[in-house]
């Protein structure tokens, strides 16, 4: 007797072991809205975004507000600190000339009204 096959041969499926989660990166707040302190602006894996007025950066690149208040999102020349690591690794090809950049800066509704009149010498 001559034994057929009783499946016909087919192709295998690829990359079905695989199951990564999506790290939802990106930005958390919309320009113009209301955060409160400690809230997660933007999360990161490089300089995307910089921390502005009142934002705090993350040691995971993550920028969070520092006060409550209004988020506002600009487009200003970049000022960075050549001595900081995530600056030299994110921009240091671009040392010496100008570029700009998106900073989250956060202004508070209403602002404080503590100033004190310094004399001059």
């Amino acid at each position: 007797t001559v034994r057929s096959a009783s499946k016909k041969t087919g192709g295998s499926t690829q990359n079905t072991h695989t199951k990564v989660r999506p790290k939802h990166r990106g930005w958390k707040v919309q320009d113009g809205h209301w955060v409160e302190a400690g809230n997660i602006l933007v999360t990161q894996r490089t300089l995307r975004f910089h921390p502005g007025l009142n934002v705090g950066l993350g040691r995971n690149g993550t920028l969070f507000a520092i006060i409550p208040g209004r988020v506002v999102v600009t487009c200003e020349k970049a000022d960075l600190n050549w001595d900081h690591t995530w600056v030299q690794r994110c921009h240091g090809f671009r040392k010496g000339t100008e570029f700009y950049k998106k900073y989250f800066n956060i202004i508070p509704e209403k602002q404080h009204q503590n100033f004190k009149l310094i004399d001059q010498i």
